[in-house]
Formats: C-alpha cells, structure tokens, sequence
C-alpha cells in the first residue's frame, strides 16, 4: 500500500507541477472575460448609482470573483465566473446575501460575453430563462443587461440595464 501511495503522491505532484509551469489558465480564452476586470461603480440607465462592483482575477487567473454592493445598502453578492474547459464554456455562479442564486453558461459572440442559465422557476412560480450580456465600450465602460424570458408567455423583460464605469482604488 505504500508503494502505490507514494506512486500516486508522485504522479499527482508531477502533475500539478507541469500544471503550474504551462499555467493552466494563461490562455486566450481564459483572457476573453477580462475586460471586466477592475473596480467600477454601476449607474442606471438614469444615470443614478446602482452600486459598487470589484472583479478581480483569483486562483492563478483561472477565476474572476465579482463582489457587488448595491447603493440602497444591504443588498451583496458574490459571483464566480470561470472557463469551463471541458464544457468549452463560461460560467458564472451568484450567490447574495438573500439566498438566490444564478448560474449561467455561454461564451463571448462578437465581442460580448452572452450567459444564459437553463429553464429554472422565478419567486412567482413562473419559468423563466435568464440572459445576461456583458459589452465593453470604447470609452472603457461596460454594459451589463440582465433579460428575463418568461417562457409561457414568450416575453422578454430587462431586470437590470447598468454601465459599469471604472474607478480608481
């Protein structure tokens, strides 16, 4: 038994270490997300503050964590967005301080980043498929638009329409 640990312990080290030295998430496709990197406040398409959001790369840059803090104070969230290389897809999975959580799947088209989660249920019972879109402006900012699709009634809907503008820590 303990020549087949230290064969295991061997191989997993060897492993890990050819891992680190081809830095598993230094690829291009790793990179595609990073135009969201950075400290922003977030306005409302009425030009009032939504709130604050840090996203900063973790875990050897195979992570992007999203911390938000919504300007009326009280409501946060965390994100963790991640390559899923052998889904060969994004994803991102939220989860805030009331207990709801998203987890969506996609991947950048044309310059935006696109997730969508599967059919799941609303607070209402109603079934819904939520997509959220990502587009990095010229000026630096960002746009997230969260649509709702209630899927009985075939209608779309926006649940937040906010521009990330960054700012300095």
């Amino acid at each position: 038994i303990i020549g087949v640990l230290f064969c295991f312990f061997s191989c997993f080290y060897g492993i890990s270490q050819k891992m680190d030295e081809d830095c598993a998430c230094c690829t291009q496709v790793h990179t595609q997300f990073d135009f969201w990197v950075g400290s922003w406040e977030t306005y409302n398409p009425d030009n009032t503050l939504a709130g604050n959001n840090i996203i900063e790369k973790i875990q050897d840059n195979c992570i992007l964590r999203e911390n938000w803090t919504s300007s009326s104070g009280g409501y946060t969230g965390t994100s963790y967005n991640f390559y899923n290389l052998l889904a060969q897809q994004w994803e991102q999975i939220w989860i805030d301080n009331g207990g709801q959580t998203l987890h969506l799947k996609g991947n950048l088209v044309d310059g935006s980043m696109i997730l969508s989660s599967d059919k799941t249920r609303d607070l209402k019972g109603h079934e819904v498929i939520n997509r959220i879109t990502w587009t990095p402006n010229d000026d630096g900012s960002v746009r997230q638009l969260w649509e709702v699709l209630n899927v009985s009634e075939n209608k779309w809907t926006i649940a937040f329409d906010g521009l990330y503008k960054k700012t300095k820590i």
